[in-house]
């Protein structure tokens, strides 16, 4: 593990770049499909539902991609991982450049969706390996933000090459250019600093697999981590991948082109809040439940106001509401903060995967119920929408729960004469507290 004082090298900070670039190249890819439905619907023959089935198979597979991933990252290396990954998002959207069939697109969406559950992971494991434990938080948070350019640039810039040049020329020419990208993390990435033993790493087998996952699981900072994931970022996930345009124009009447510029809320929000949030952080760590706290209370409010609102939303009020909830990216980072500092370095790549594996099965419950209830309540966003306040409502009982163990085990551990990550005080609510943690879901 990197010492907690210190600095890094100039030499970390270009592997940093290398690597948070492949994490934009992701991003970029994740949404490209979003200014291209109308195109897709066409190119494929296929209305709006079987449309839908390309986000929900992406990020399905996001999602039980990330344990393996995790797995893979600490067996291999996140150097080795991450170029297996850029190959398969250049594969994913070359073979969608090509794809005239529905099944052959959706062949490609889950190619796509599996290079992109290689990236974050990895890149999250090469900061811990070569950068000090105190500038984690603000690293992650200035990773998401450049991720959030990569979303920026898959917008306006993505739908007017598409408009000049056409399905198959655009996406041929993005996935040959991530392709060549492989050259350059090859060439620019390592997995330790410069003058450390790379760890010795053992083959993956099926027993030893299994237990690292369990243990990587039964740390309480581990789940706390994945229900702080959960419960924050899978709102604005849900709202710019697939059901925030279909909500503001068939349920608000704004126009496709409002819409779209309304969801750019979320991008800028996120870029602007990220660094934010990671500095703080950063420099104060006993505040990063606080925070979490503060972020799904407000968003409670602000679901609240948005579909208890008589009529139509005024874009007066949606702007602040996006920009607010588009904090919950940044905020969802604070759960890998959380699996950094509660497992030893050997086992960071599978507790990240944990954490990760979150805010994506959210996103994916998310986005199938909402589509469920849009069809029994015949089109009603206004209940259809309820469903992510259940799901608020669901990952916060569960953070709060893990949280009190989390302050369990780091008591008991602070009585035994161990350091801590994060100093803590004894509150009110530890009082009752078994005298041994509770590790059971």
């Amino acid at each position: 593990m990197p010492p907690a004082t210190g600095r890094a090298t100039a030499r970390s900070w270009l592997i940093w770049l290398a690597a948070v670039t492949v994490y934009l190249l992701a991003v970029f890819h994740r949404t490209s499909f979003g200014v291209a439905g109308l195109q897709a619907a066409e190119r494929f023959g296929v209305g709006a539902a079987a449309l839908g089935t390309f986000t929900v198979l992406q990020v399905g597979v996001y999602a039980a991609m990330q344990i393996p991933t995790g797995v893979l990252v600490d067996r291999y290396g996140p150097r080795r991982v991450l170029i297996a990954a850029v190959l398969i998002l250049g594969t994913g959207q070359l073979l969608l450049g090509i794809a005239h069939s529905y099944g052959l697109g959706l062949l490609a969406r889950g190619v796509l969706g599996l290079g992109d559950a290689l990236t974050f992971v990895s890149v999250l494991r090469l900061f811990a390996a070569h950068f000090p434990g105190r500038q984690y938080a603000l690293l992650t948070s200035f990773t998401a933000a450049v991720g959030y350019i990569g979303n920026l640039a898959a917008t306006v810039p993505l739908a007017l090459l598409l408009d000049v040049s056409g399905w198959t020329p655009t996406f041929l020419a993005v996935g040959a250019l991530t392709v060549l990208y492989t050259l350059v993390v090859a060439l620019r990435v390592r997995d330790v600093p410069a003058g450390e033993t790379p760890p010795v790493r053992e083959p993956v087998r099926p027993r030893a697999l299994a237990h690292q996952v369990a243990e990587a699981w039964r740390t309480p900072g581990t789940r706390l981590g994945f229900w702080v994931h959960f419960s924050t970022m899978f709102a604005p996930n849900a709202l710019t991948l697939l059901w925030g345009v279909p909500w503001l124009v068939q349920g608000q009447g704004q126009s496709k082109a409002t819409a779209s510029a309304l969801l750019t809320v979320f991008v800028f929000g996120s870029m602007a809040g990220g660094p934010l949030l990671g500095g703080v952080i950063g420099r104060h760590p006993s505040l990063r439940m606080p925070l979490v706290g503060g972020y799904i209370g407000g968003a409670a409010l602000v679901w609240a106001l948005l579909l208890s609102w008589p009529g139509t939303v005024p874009v007066a009020v949606l702007v602040p509401a996006f920009a607010f909830l588009a904090l919950g990216g940044p905020a969802s980072m604070i759960g890998f903060a959380l699996a950094r500092d509660y497992n030893p370095l050997s086992r960071v790549g599978t507790a990240t995967g944990v954490v990760n594996v979150g805010g994506f099965v959210a996103t994916t419950i998310a986005a199938l119920l909402v589509g469920v209830l849009l069809q029994w309540t015949g089109g009603s966003f206004r209940l259809s929408l309820l469903a992510i306040v259940a799901i608020l409502a669901l990952g916060t009982v569960r953070m709060l729960v893990w949280w009190r163990r989390t302050r369990a085990h780091l008591f008991l551990a602070e009585a035994r004469g161990e350091e801590l990550p994060v100093r803590i005080t004894r509150r009110r609510w530890d009082a009752a507290l078994p005298e041994t943690p509770i590790v059971a879901a």
